[in-house]
């Protein structure tokens, strides 16, 4: 059997985010396509590369590949997985691509008999999923969390009972959304050992930020006059506030763009502020007049491209 790495075909690194692998994927799967790539490898690494992505996509999936090592040292013959490769992992037998056309790779591991009924002996609890919702802040620093969860426990005369147990979570700092959090061992109990816990990642609700991956967006409002004269405006990041230079006749929906200002990670991600315009209120007669005298002195039609 022929050892596949699945890193190298979608062309990340082993330590690459759940966010670094999808861009990954949609990038090679728009570039093998065959709707777009008529050449005649196009089909195969099309599907090479959908394999790559079923593996390394799924939480319990990657963390059990990962357990292979690397490719085995030439001479050494065809790659076989030791018997124990998956250290108790349990996969379904099918799924949502049941009867696509996998490697023997792929097949072997994660299909014939890498269920949870196809060893003899003690059985391994099934993996728990959870999801942990943080701020933006707390992705950028790092946080902890202490979570309440009501698990069922396997008694000395084997029945099962529902018990109240709490749990710490490291949450790493540069955490995307979508990624998943994994506490070995804290999963359901089995004869064989508990199982893992899964928590994925999501983002509170900002005031200020749009998560978009590691990259960060908000609208940045200014004054008239500094977009037609261009200025320097204090804006806030994540860590901390940032002189930005708005340049002259700045337009309303103009991207500016702070390189490495977003979520860390490698690379970091970066902050677009997106310009908006916002006029003063006419509500005095200091104001109006001076509206007025403004549409005296500067003629302009902003619809004059529309004709008519």
């Amino acid at each position: 059997m022929e050892f596949r790495d699945y890193y190298k075909t979608l062309g990340v690194a082993r330590n690459a985010d759940a966010e670094e692998i999808k861009k990954a994927f949609r990038k090679a799967a728009r570039k093998y396509h065959p709707d777009i790539n008529a050449g005649p490898e196009a089909e195969a690494k099309f599907k090479d590369v959908n394999e790559a992505y079923e593996v390394l996509k799924d939480p319990e999936r990657r963390a059990a590949y990962d357990q292979l090592g690397q490719e085995p040292l030439r001479g050494q013959g065809q790659y076989q997985p030791p018997p124990d490769w998956n250290g108790g992992f349990s996969f379904s037998q099918s799924g949502p691509h049941e009867g696509e056309a996998f490697s023997d790779f792929f097949e072997t591991l994660f299909r014939r008999g890498a269920g949870p009924t196809s060893g003899a002996g003690a059985a391994r609890g099934p993996d728990s999923h959870g999801r942990i919702e943080i701020t933006i802040e707390e992705a950028f620093e790092g946080a902890k969390r202490t979570l309440s969860l009501r698990s069922p426990v396997i008694g000395p005369d084997g029945t099962v009972s529902l018990q109240d147990r709490t749990v710490s979570v490291n949450v790493p700092r540069g955490v995307a959304e979508g990624q998943h959090i994994r506490l070995a061992g804290q999963g359901a109990p089995g004869t064989g050992g508990a199982g893992d816990l899964f928590f994925e990642v999501a983002f509170a609700p900002h005031p200020i930020y749009r998560p978009d991956g590691k990259d960060l967006y908000l609208d940045l409002p200014i004054a008239p006059w500094e977009a037609a004269l261009g200025s320097h405006v204090t804006m806030p990041t994540p860590d901390g506030k940032v002189d930005l230079r708005i340049p002259k006749n700045a337009r309303a929906g103009q991207k500016m763009r702070l390189k490495g200002k977003g979520l860390p990670g490698h690379p970091k991600g970066d902050i677009y502020a997106t310009l908006k315009i916002v006029n003063p209120k006419a509500d005095t007669a200091e104001a109006r007049a001076f509206f007025e005298n403004m549409a005296q002195q500067m003629p302009f039609d902003p619809r004059a491209h529309l004709g008519g």
